[in-house]
């Protein structure tokens, strides 16, 4: 984890991060805490909002834990009440909080209803009310990052996960679109696209697929050898890439997606 530094700009800005109270939203406001940013966990999971308020406040750094439905448009008015009364202001937003855990493969002509409208409920519309929601917070202060997570699937389109693709790819054209629309309020909005990378979520779903016969282990390395960088990806390797896209020296990038999935989508 890298520590701030004197001539760290992420230092002193105060970032929300949705989802944040595990797998890589921990790691992103680990490392943003370590750079110096006040960090915001918006979790869905109260406790697990408030315990990486009391990891992050035990390693000396300023945190707040603050449950939050992404989809509800109370609870995240409610967020952004407390993160100003607690900081006082926002510099940036990680929009992380996605439907994925639990998602188990089906036939696109089987996906009912109630699963499609439940992912898009959380990995876009939550995404877009995040951003509506601070949005007036960014300009009034002269402006901001958002960087919003997708996913190197909406890219590779793989079988049996239409909804989840169809999600994060609906998330990297929303990232097209508001960073038109709001540049002019000195707002940038990029996404970045992790590849496959090992979470408490992917270890779960690992073990629904031994259970049903399947050896995870060989769809694992079969992933793994797509890549130009032939190792498992972990959330500390994706840190860098949102912490790039909320500091200043990507003041003048907005719009864009940058991959992070050790090789498998080359551009």
């Amino acid at each position: 984890m890298t520590a701030a530094g004197p001539t760290d700009s992420l230092a002193g800005k105060v970032v929300i991060i949705t989802g944040g109270g595990q797998g890589i939203g921990r790691a992103y406001a680990l490392h943003l805490a370590a750079r110096g940013c006040r960090v915001v966990i918006a979790e869905v999971v109260a406790e697990r909002a408030k315990a990486v308020e009391a990891e992050l406040g035990e390693a000396g750094h300023d945190a707040l834990g603050i449950p939050t439905d992404v989809t509800d448009e109370t609870s995240v008015a409610d967020l952004v009440t407390a993160t100003l009364a607690g900081f006082g202001r926002i510099d940036g937003v990680v929009n992380n909080a996605a439907i994925y855990d639990g998602l188990a493969p089906q036939p696109a002509v089987d996906l009912d209803a109630r699963r499609w409208r439940s992912v898009f409920d959380v990995n876009v519309w939550g995404t877009f009310l995040v951003s509506r929601t601070v949005h007036p917070v960014l300009k009034a202060t002269g402006g901001g990052s958002i960087v919003n997570i997708s996913s190197s699937t909406a890219l590779l389109a793989p079988a049996l996960m239409a909804d989840y693709v169809a999600s994060k790819g609906a998330v990297m054209a929303l990232t097209k679109s508001l960073a038109r629309e709001w540049g002019a309020d000195g707002i940038t909005v990029n996404a970045v696209a992790p590849g496959g990378t090992w979470t408490e979520a992917t270890e779960h779903m690992f073990g629904v697929s031994r259970a049903g016969g399947a050896d995870p282990e060989v769809v694992r390395g079969a992933a793994i050898g797509q890549q130009a960088i032939a190792r498992q990806q972990y959330p500390d390797d994706v840190v860098g890439a949102v912490a790039f896209l909320l500091s200043d020296q990507a003041s003048m990038i907005t719009g864009q997606t940058l991959v992070v999935d050790g090789g498998v989508v080359l551009h």
